[in-house]
């Protein structure tokens, strides 16, 4: 399958258009909150910033992905995390500092916290389905007296036709 399922995922929503004009719509609201009196979105402004993005990328522009992989809008506590990924990046735009995010350092919050959000959810996903899979197979194994070599193989190859499924679907929602 190549590329693990979360880099393709950012890849996806780094590339698209619809993703990257909701990015630039809020961080332009954002700014406006402080009426551009600072370089940055405030770090405190994210948690209000990702409600934003996720009305956009459901209800005014809908995006694929986020419709199908995202329920709800992203916690504190996946705001959080995302800015603590890319704040320990290299900094490569100007407009940071400790209190305050640029454009591009936005952007690549949005990525990280959504693209970590549809994966979450992905691997859920297959947790959720494999087991109620597996259960059936060993049902029908102790039915019909298969040895356990049949089922245990039945049940790897059904596990990694799940697990392709969602991986595929990941690569295919943004079309």
């Amino acid at each position: 399958m190549g590329i693990s399922a979360s880099k393709r995922v950012k890849t996806l929503l780094s590339n698209s258009a619809e993703f990257n004009s909701a990015c630039d719509s809020v961080y332009s609201y954002c700014l406006s909150l402080t009426q551009h009196a600072f370089p940055g979105v405030f770090l405190y402004q994210l948690n209000t910033a990702s409600e934003k993005l996720y009305q956009i990328l459901t209800v005014d522009q809908p995006h694929p992905i986020i419709l199908k992989w995202v329920s709800s809008p992203p916690t504190n506590s996946q705001v959080d995390s995302a800015i603590g990924v890319v704040t320990r990046r290299p900094n490569k735009d100007l407009g940071y500092d400790e209190h305050t995010i640029g454009p591009n350092r936005f952007k690549e919050w949005a990525v990280e916290l959504f693209g970590s959000a549809i994966a979450a959810n992905a691997n859920k996903a297959v947790l959720r389905r494999v087991p109620i899979g597996v259960a059936g197979i060993v049902g029908v194994g102790v039915v019909t007296r298969s040895g356990k070599d049949l089922v245990g193989t039945a049940i790897g190859v059904y596990a990694l036709g799940i697990a392709t499924s969602i991986y595929l679907g990941l690569c295919s929602s943004n079309k």
